[in-house]
């Protein structure tokens, strides 16, 4: 094994924290900051290119192509879990949409102990790290390492929508980023001129020379080395090969909702009896760790169009070369979509002081996500709860870094969960039939117009509906007994 190196900083994941810790932390040059990475550079070309996402996701080049265990709330199926594995992580492969947390959620986090998480507390981070091609303002930011622009191409379809949430009193948007949240309106992209702002690009690219920052590709983190309670390094391997590296000042994880929890466990930190089971020799019995997993369901609604959709352009030869040259000459159209066009902020109640639902409008229609376009016209509309009650777990079952931990989502526990997404899918109804919408609509696939109660819905919502791709929780922040670190993002000694 070479000899160690010393650094004051060791982060373990460049992703979209990790890449903003190796900015700023190397900001300093009396720092010596190194970066761990467990996929490759970022230099696969589908990553840059906005809808490359349907490239990206389940491709072991830049995913680590996770599953779920057979969940029981969703008849026992199983769902993929896209995570980024390259540089810029999850910001690499997901669908660019930009939406901060609503204002109330901080103030929450705030007052359950949190304290510097208040949105008072964060907006001016938030501001600081935009680059907003609207230019700056009360609530945004110009000039930072992340691009914000609007879409590229607007549909007819998708203005539909937002003139029929009009209708049923849910009132335009044109900023979920700004004073308020609640409306419908177009998304904000991570990307500048057409091609992704993941945080590689918009953090790493431009400082990647410094001589005070390393940055290691292909490296797998076995473990945190722990002495006397106290992290010093990290043990990983590259290539085959084991290395250590010593830390001076911190070792830092942001590998994800999956993954730091999972380097924890592997080092001794976690539930003791199941470390324990597993094989793992407990050096701290922390229970919240892998504990409280969040994530957000999203049950799709898709309507057959009485106009052409994208699907008829991707599925006719003329039209893919047509959207293939567009975005070649001018950075426009299709390949310049995020995963969604249009954006609702809606509430099922009107007791509720807040949205606690979301819907992502697409001009298209899948299967699933990744998978191919119709060949018929359609359009989706997918909705999901913005704050699950559910709560699940991951279980590790190995002290061997390479054996993914068992992810239980836990959906649908609660009847809140059940009430609230039901609810969902009847506004999206209601949408469908509400002019001009209702005009584009030809009929509705899926649920189904045979799918009328709140069980039946219920039941195809378990038996259709995806994640959204938002895992969290995993490593709670608080001041509780279960919290994982505190509010300034320690993992504490016990």
């Amino acid at each position: 094994m070479p000899p160690a190196e010393t650094y004051d900083y060791i982060i373990v994941g460049a992703g979209s924290a990790g890449c903003v810790l190796a900015n700023r932390l190397s900001a300093d040059p009396a720092n010596k900051v190194l970066l761990l990475e467990a996929g490759p550079k970022d230099n696969y070309p589908w990553i840059h290119i906005p809808v490359g996402y349907f490239k990206t996701m389940h491709n072991p080049k830049t995913d680590w192509c996770l599953h779920t265990e057979p969940d029981p709330g969703l008849n026992g199926r199983s769902l993929d879990w896209p995570r980024g594995r390259v540089l810029g992580g999850s910001s690499s492969i997901n669908g660019l949409l930009y939406i901060r947390g609503q204002a109330e959620d901080y103030d929450d986090w705030a007052a359950l102990g949190c304290t510097g998480w208040s949105y008072t507390d964060v907006l001016p981070l938030f501001k600081r790290a935009e680059d907003q091609e609207r230019g700056p303002s009360k609530y945004h930011g110009s000039g930072g390492p992340l691009a914000v622009s609007d879409i590229r191409a607007k549909r007819n379809i998708c203005d539909a929508y937002i003139e029929a949430a009009g209708a049923l009193q849910i009132p335009a948007n044109n900023d979920f980023n700004g004073a308020t949240q609640e409306g419908a309106g177009y998304f904000q992209l991570t990307a500048r001129n057409g091609l992704r702002c993941s945080a590689a690009v918009g953090y790493l690219r431009p400082i990647k020379s410094r001589p005070n920052l390393r940055i290691v590709t292909n490296a797998l983190v076995r473990r945190i080395i722990i002495e006397n309670h106290t992290a010093t390094g990290i043990a990983y391997e590259v290539s085959g090969e084991n290395f250590t590296a010593h830390a001076a000042g911190e070792v830092i994880l942001s590998a994800g909702a999956i993954h730091s929890p999972h380097l924890l466990a592997l080092s001794g930190i976690g539930p003791a009896a199941d470390l324990a089971q597993a094989g793992i020799e407990v050096i701290e019995n922390l229970p919240g760790v892998g504990a409280n997993l969040q994530d957000h369901l999203q049950a799709r609604a898709i309507y057959a169009s009485n106009v052409p959709t994208l699907n008829n352009e991707v599925n006719n030869p003329l039209l893919k070369a047509r959207i293939g040259l567009q975005y070649i000459f001018k950075r426009s159209g299709p390949m310049a979509m995020g995963v969604s066009q249009v954006c609702i902020f809606a509430r099922t109640s009107p007791e509720m002081t807040r949205p606690d639902i979301q819907f992502h409008i697409q001009p298209l229609s899948t299967d699933a996500p990744g998978k191919g376009l119709h060949r018929y016209a359609a359009f989706t509309a997918s909705v999901c709860q913005l704050r699950p009650e559910s709560r699940g777990w991951l279980k590790f079952t190995s002290p061997d870094p390479r054996t993914q931990p068992a992810i239980h989502p836990n959906y649908l526990a609660t009847q809140t969960d059940q009430q609230t997404i039901v609810a969902g899918v009847k506004l999206s109804r209601r949408l469908a039939e509400t002019p001009p919408l209702s005009h584009y609509v030809k009929g509705e696939l899926v649920p189904g117009p045979q799918m009328q109660t709140d069980a039946a819905l219920l039941e195809s919502i378990r038996n259709t509906a995806t994640t959204i791709y938002h895992p969290v929780g995993t490593c709670k922040m608080g001041i509780d007994e279960q919290a994982v670190v505190d509010p300034r993002l320690r993992v504490p000694r016990h």
